[in-house]
């Protein structure tokens, strides 16, 4: 009788958590890029102040109204990463669609600001303008993207008590949008 076991069992590893990592850094690169062109919109303001939206005026109601929908879908992407830690998965669901309906608010809202401006890409602010909000409408659809393809894994058992990354990390990018638009919308919109 020998005092080696025939078989040694394997170490279980701690799981890498790189959804969550690669998160982190595409988090980084999108606000560098979202906070260079605030930077550049800034520059070019103060530098044109005399003629600076001297023909057209931005209304506040829907910049207020999409920096609310978003403060409120922040509420419902944290429920939604709570939920799923705890495993209450109907929670996980009805969080991650109100957190989709909130963005499909704010584009909604963005696409009429557009229109209620009517702003052309002749005058001096327009294409700064255009860039700096259809930059971060096009972050907002991607974040949305992540929570759908989120909540699309969550459904298919991917995400759950033991795996929560991807919710986290979806709530993350979510995170740093909304933070992004809360810049956007105090350079563009208050500080006219």
């Amino acid at each position: 009788m020998s005092i080696i076991p025939a078989e040694i069992p394997a170490a279980v590893l701690p799981r890498r958590r790189q959804l969550l990592f690669g998160t982190v850094f595409v988090s980084i690169a999108v606000a560098m890029y979202q906070l260079a062109l605030v930077g550049l919109y800034l520059q070019e303001r103060s530098a044109r102040s005399n003629v600076w939206f001297a023909e057209h005026t931005i209304p506040l109601t829907q910049p207020n109204m999409q920096l609310s929908a978003l403060g409120l879908s922040v509420v419902f992407v944290q429920w939604a990463v709570w939920a799923i830690a705890r495993n209450q998965r109907g929670q996980a669901y009805f969080a991650l669609g109100c957190t989709l309906l909130m963005g499909f608010a704010f584009l909604n809202q963005t696409t009429f600001l557009w229109t209620e401006i009517g702003l052309p890409m002749t005058n001096v602010e327009g294409p700064l303008f255009y860039a700096v909000t259809a930059s971060h409408f096009a972050i907002i659809v991607a974040a949305m993207v992540f929570l759908l393809v989120t909540a699309f894994r969550t459904l298919a058992g991917s995400n759950s008590a033991e795996h929560p990354e991807g919710v986290s990390a979806a709530a993350l990018f979510w995170h740093v949008s909304v933070a992004l638009y809360t810049v956007v919308w105090l350079a563009v919109y208050i500080m006219k």
